[in-house]
């Protein structure tokens, strides 16, 4: 079976948005396998003790999309962005979830180096990344949102140039530039 267009999950995004159920049954296997590798790409970056795994977080994205209401898809590209942020957002909370849990016994400051930050490295404390992003985004809020599209959404430098409406040439520039900014904040090597 070959996979839809772009334009043909775009028609399906569309169709769900207005209510389509029809469309939603066809669209969620379609973004289903999409979604759960940006998930296993995302959990890929956390430590190997955490309790959430990436069928569970693509569930749980799946539970908040299907009772966002007021989604306006432009395109595939801007569903996957969307969803980028809202598994970040569902990491987030967990850590947060996790912590309370613990009263913050365990919660701990990763230094890392200039790989682990955006890469297949181990061991990225969520809310460290998380206090670093939102720093960031006050600063820089267009590299920012390169940042979320590439790295919690696995967004190629095309597709996160679409969806931003950026050049591709921005979209390297900006990920090089908020790479480096991210090391250098967690490491403590940034004077704010």
């Amino acid at each position: 079976m070959s996979l839809p267009s772009q334009p043909e999950i775009t028609k399906l995004l569309q169709a769900w948005k207005n209510g389509d159920q029809a469309a939603e049954e066809k669209l969620w296997p379609i973004v289903y396998s999409e979604l759960k590798r940006a998930a296993h790409l995302q959990m890929g970056h956390e430590r190997g003790s955490h309790t959430l795994q990436s069928a569970a977080l693509v569930n749980e994205l799946y539970l908040r999309l299907i009772d966002w209401h007021n989604a306006n898809w432009k395109n595939r590209a801007h569903f996957f962005a969307m969803c980028a942020r809202m598994m970040r957002q569902i990491l987030v909370d967990h850590a947060y979830a996790r912590g309370a849990q613990k009263r913050g016994g365990d919660v701990q400051r990763v230094c890392l180096d200039d790989v682990a930050v955006i890469s297949e490295s181990k061991g990225v404390e969520v809310l460290l990344l998380d206090e670093a992003l939102k720093h960031f985004a006050t600063l820089y809020p267009r590299q920012s949102e390169v940042i979320q599209m590439r790295f919690f959404g696995g967004l190629s430098v095309e597709e996160t140039a679409e969806v931003l409406n950026l050049s591709p040439p921005t979209v390297v520039r900006d990920w090089s530039f908020g790479r480096a900014w991210l090391v250098s904040y967690m490491k403590g090597q940034l004077l704010l």
